[in-house]
């Protein structure tokens, strides 16, 4: 692997049991299964955040889970892109996203939060909104439900079972970014 080909990708989700599996985490889960996948595990690294480190396409991926609420993200990766040297070209947020039907999932580079707190904090904290988002769409709440109990809540017994798929989805998806850049990523991606 090359250190200098570095990248940090981060999965946005809240610590804690309570929170696992629901629409908000899906950042930790994708993260989580890149670690699966490539058999590594997440270890605590300060107070701040879980790292683990996996290899795709000769190249050193971070893999980061921050243990601040969603909301406030961002302290905890300009701390890990300073510390291991990171810029934002290869720092890749993974996001929950309300502006898409459940299970789309769309790779971009910059633009703003979109209504997302945790993306607000990671673009303040970094300084730029120049970096590359995930984006895996959990859908809109029914009408008379609150945002945030439906990004606190857990997928329906449809969605959960397509969850996987997803997942394998993303997976194949950061890994064309890595090896190929954002154009072949996309093409691939968006057009499935």
């Amino acid at each position: 692997m090359t250190s200098n080909e570095r990248w940090l990708i981060v999965g946005l989700g809240n610590p804690g049991p309570w929170f696992a599996g629901t629409r908000h985490n899906v950042g930790f889960s994708v993260v989580g299964h890149l670690a699966e996948r490539a058999g590594a595990r997440f270890r605590m690294r300060g107070p701040r955040c879980r790292l683990a480190e996996i290899g795709v396409a000769d190249r050193s991926v971070l893999l980061a889970k921050p243990l601040w609420t969603i909301n406030q993200s961002g302290p905890p990766v300009a701390g890990l892109m300073r510390s291991h040297a990171v810029p934002a070209t290869r720092l890749l947020v993974v996001q929950d996203d309300l502006d898409f039907p459940f299970g789309v999932v769309r790779l971009k580079r910059a633009g703003g939060p979109g209504g997302h707190n945790g993306v607000r904090s990671v673009s303040d904290a970094v300084g730029t909104h120049d970096y590359l988002r995930l984006r895996f769409g959990v859908g809109r709440p029914v009408k008379g439900q609150k945002i945030g109990r439906f990004v606190l809540g857990r997928f329906t017994t449809t969605e959960a079972e397509q969850f996987p798929d997803l997942l394998e989805r993303c997976v194949t998806a950061v890994d064309n970014l890595i090896e190929h850049g954002l154009d072949k990523a996309q093409t691939a991606l968006h057009t499935r």
